[in-house]
């Protein structure tokens, strides 16, 4: 009895600790919400792709994911992507990475932005489109930014001429701390788009992240319906010679 009850122990443990860490971590930043992406929608994905390159491939690389590839799931011509997508002299078939050298990156931002291939498969893509949309301009951090999801976050919002400018609004205070909580964020000056072009735009970004995240995704679920039709028509086969076996049988 002594193997069985030490293993459940352990396994009472550690999930134990692991709903701590994640009660933690929802907790450390604000609400999120629901980005509801379609992978299937490749103009989506397209968009997606060119909102990354020109925004946020300056900083964040994806190391997993190769310019053809990318091509090749999004419908896309080489063409196409090395005019538009390929910023870094990169060949078609090498991985997406960043220009910004390491050593630069970490004297200006203090550390080294991460690559962004594995995010959405760490994170989700509900907190990336929540977390996109929840800067606001904080003349107390390094950068001028903060966000509400992830705060003091070190990542300036590169969004910021789409989105406009957002300020805290502020309401009760934090009972351990005393820090006054933040309620809603408000656009105190506009952007290029309003709020609901500047969701869809973030829902493109999300969706794209979520597709290099697992490129695969895209045809496991379009060959997943051709599966399914398969099982259940191998379901009906094996029905009518159960039937034929047993027609004899009383």
């Amino acid at each position: 009895m002594t193997k069985p009850m030490t293993l459940i122990s352990r396994v009472a443990v550690f999930a134990a600790s692991m709903l701590l860490s994640f009660s933690a971590l929802a907790a450390a930043g604000g609400p999120v919400q629901h980005a509801g992406t379609d992978l299937s929608d490749k103009a989506s994905l397209q968009r997606g792709a060119q909102l990354f390159m020109n925004y946020c491939s300056s900083c964040h690389s994806l190391k997993y994911l190769r310019y053809s590839r990318m091509a090749e799931d999004l419908g896309l011509t080489e063409e196409e992507v090395m005019a538009n997508l390929n910023f870094t002299g990169a060949a078609f078939g090498e991985q997406i990475l960043t220009a910004m050298p390491a050593e630069h990156a970490g004297d200006w931002f203090g550390t080294v932005p991460p690559d962004l291939s594995l995010t959405s498969r760490v994170r989700g893509g509900d907190w990336i489109f929540s977390y996109l949309k929840a800067f606001y301009i904080d003349e107390e951090r390094p950068l001028g930014w903060n966000n509400t999801v992830f705060p003091n976050a070190s990542m300036p919002n590169v969004l910021w001429e789409m989105q406009g400018i957002q300020r805290p609004i502020y309401g009760g205070k934090d009972e351990a701390t005393g820090d006054p909580l933040i309620d809603r964020l408000e656009v105190a000056s506009p952007g290029t788009m309003d709020p609901l072009q500047f969701d869809q735009a973030a829902r493109d970004i999300t969706a794209f992240l979520e597709y290099a995240g697992e490129p695969v995704a895209v045809k496991r679920e379009a060959i997943g319906v051709w599966v399914l039709l398969f099982l259940a028509f191998f379901t009906f086969l094996a029905w009518l010679l159960k039937k034929e076996y047993w027609k004899d049988v009383h």
